[in-house]
């Protein structure tokens, strides 16, 4: 099982921002993680003194960025940066989570998946109650670091 300080070191979430708690399961087309997160007070998702079912999509997400990290290239070489792009078919079947009393298990499916983009199905439940679901459309970045270059300044004298 895959913890809180692995998932922190492997995705761009960091800190109080890595909402996910372990890897449960994982294999190349699914992964399943867990977090109690939800239920903490200084929860930086939430709002009000609550925390929305909606950002169920977040712990979703960053399930999905986990999954990434996890089928990257073993030599080492960093996964490119993937964008959630679109969400489509999210039903929240509760108004909240953070009154939710269980930790959260989290799964996404890949449902299809090419090198420049991946459609996933994702859930969330708790005590095998379903909370939330959907599927998300995911765009990896096409620039990698030695493409990146520098921009061009600019002078008022520049037409």
């Amino acid at each position: 099982m895959l913890d809180h300080a692995w998932i922190d070191a492997h995705i761009p979430h960091q800190g109080s921002m890595c909402l996910l708690d372990s890897v449960v399961h994982w294999d190349r087309q699914r992964i399943q993680c867990r977090a109690s997160s939800h239920s903490s007070p200084d929860n930086p998702l939430r709002s009000r003194g609550q925390l929305g079912s909606a950002c169920g999509i977040e712990y979703a997400a960053q399930a999905m960025a986990v999954h990434g990290a996890l089928l990257a290239p073993a030599d080492g070489t960093r996964p490119r940066a993937g964008f959630l792009v679109s969400v489509r078919g999210a039903t929240l079947h509760v108004p909240r989570l953070d009154d939710i009393g269980a930790d959260l298990d989290i799964e996404a499916v890949c449902l299809s998946g090419n090198d420049d983009n991946i459609l996933y199905q994702f859930s969330l439940r708790a005590a095998g109650r379903l909370l939330v679901d959907g599927r998300a459309a995911v765009v990896l970045n096409q620039e990698t670091a030695t493409d990146r270059k520098t921009p061009a300044s600019f002078s008022r004298d520049t037409p």
